[in-house]
């Protein structure tokens, strides 16, 4: 197979020679092959949210849906993700033990987007729901809120049909907020981390949730009242 320059600096980039593990090289390079698959995963998931976001615009004149971002692991991440787990060094591995090598990131304005949204995109006959946490509902020790979504989606390739698994995350912009500074804060911090600047991230991320949802409750006044206008 013939690896470009520019990937493979690109595939190894964070490593040094004495610090590649056995057999990393040549799974690196199998990725390449797969790689484009997990960017069309990502692509089928956008283009369906993009779907159903225009809907809502002409049908009920509001967007449910924010912003997307999507992202692929890089090889690194995913070749030191499978050594922290114990796994082989391969791309089979990989694709069996991994779900967020390819991640869709859905911002919605309100709580009741995120609920809506998941449950219509889930409903799609060609999606599987693979595995479901609400961190909505059971926010994670550190404060972190954010709906994830395992799902399958095939993706149509020349000769065959795949099925890949992406990692769907549906947060509002509050949450998005919040969750962006805490890792930027917590990255800088480092080992200098202490309880009392973890307990005030927490109660940061609880102030927040306490405004998303009184902001969730003016809309939903909003709305009711402007249902009842046109009836």
């Amino acid at each position: 197979m013939r690896i470009i320059p520019s990937k493979m600096r690109y595939f190894f980039e964070g490593f040094t020679k004495d610090r590649l593990p056995e057999g990393m090289a040549e799974a690196l390079q199998s990725f390449l092959t797969v790689e484009n698959v997990y960017l069309a995963a990502t692509r089928e998931i956008s283009t369906k949210l993009e779907n159903l976001n225009d809907e809502f615009k002409i049908t009920l004149d509001q967007n449910p849906i924010h912003q997307i971002h999507t992202r692929i692991k890089t090889p690194k991440s995913i070749m030191e993700k499978l050594l922290r787990k114990g796994h082989e060094l391969s791309i089979a591995s990989a694709r069996e033990n991994l779900n967020d090598i390819a991640g869709v990131r859905v911002i919605c304005p309100y709580i009741d987007d995120i609920y809506m949204i998941a449950e219509l995109l889930t409903k799609q006959d060609d999606m599987q729901l693979i595995c479901k946490n609400d961190y909505i509902k059971n926010p994670k020790p550190n404060g972190y809120r954010s709906l994830h979504l395992v799902v399958t989606v095939p993706v149509f390739l020349s000769k065959s049909t795949e099925h890949v698994k992406v990692e769907i995350q549906l947060r509002t912009i509050a949450m998005d907020f919040w969750a962006s500074l805490e890792h930027d804060l917590v990255y800088k911090l480092g080992k200098e981390k202490t309880e009392d600047m973890m307990r005030e991230l927490k109660d940061c991320a609880d102030v927040i949730s306490q405004t998303d949802a009184r902001m969730q409750q003016i809309h939903s006044m909003i709305t009711a009242k402007q249902d009842c206008s046109q009836k």
